[in-house]
């Protein structure tokens, strides 16, 4: 019997939290039809709100990360984590219950190593909406996957040390080239879903302007993603606007 652990990091989410996980565990009942038994985990990166209660009376488990990182929220709750299987959720997103189903039909034949999904952002601006097209159609073609929706085969994960700590941002980015190579020495594949897309908070797109954006685009352009190893200069991440 496969068991699924879904991970879901939280740094002061108490507003959209108690959203995300209703949803996720709707879509959760994927697992359920197909035999497989689940696991909901949230960590709670250092929150000062009420983030961890609510995950509690949602039915999570919750773990503490007491550093501010992504990537080491991600990596507490795969460490607190039985499964064979790995789901990582954003907080602030809304996965479908026919997103994992597709993701249930992708694992039962046996190819996958990991995947992710296309994202529906949920934003009216139309810049913003056309930067998550070019990351969907970059997404699928090369096959690297948006941090909100990523599942992995944990010992694969386990076997590359999970989410690089070195990084506050873009840490997807580096795990999947690390799953790539892997995939191809096993004979594996790396899988795009986009016939459900992920709906996600478009809150960035109204916290921030697009002078902020392209200044962090163009400084991590220009510093080859040097900047991404700085909390500071991953404001957005970690600046705690919500």
């Amino acid at each position: 019997m496969i068991v699924v652990s879904v991970v879901v990091p939280a740094f002061n989410e108490e507003r959209l939290l108690a959203g995300s996980l209703a949803a996720t565990g709707d879509a959760m009942r994927a697992f359920e039809e197909a035999g497989w038994t689940t696991e909901l985990i949230v960590c709670d990166n250092n929150s000062t709100d009420r983030t961890a209660e609510i995950a509690r009376e949602a039915g999570a488990t919750v773990v503490f990360e007491p550093v501010n990182q992504i990537a080491r929220a991600r990596n507490a709750g795969a460490a607190r984590a039985s499964g064979d299987w790995l789901v990582f959720v954003d907080a602030d997103s809304y996965p479908s219950l026919d997103l994992f189903r597709e993701m249930v039909a992708q694992v039962q034949a046996g190819l996958a190593l990991a995947g992710g999904a296309t994202v529906d952002f949920e934003t009216d601006d139309a810049m913003a909406r056309w930067w998550i097209a070019a990351w969907n159609f970059a997404s699928r073609h090369a096959r690297f996957a948006a941090g909100s929706f990523v599942f992995c085969e944990a010992a694969a994960f386990r076997e590359l040390g999970g989410f690089s700590q070195d990084l506050y941002a873009a840490e997807e980015v580096d795990l999947f080239r690390r799953l790539k190579r892997l995939a191809r020495r096993r004979g594996r594949d790396i899988v795009i879903l986009h016939r459900h897309p992920l709906r996600t908070s478009g809150r960035k797109a109204k916290l921030y302007t697009k002078r902020e954006f392209f200044w962090f685009l163009l400084k991590t352009l220009l510093a080859g993603g040097r900047n991404l190893r700085s909390r500071a200069s991953c404001y957005a991440w970690y600046d705690g606007r919500r």
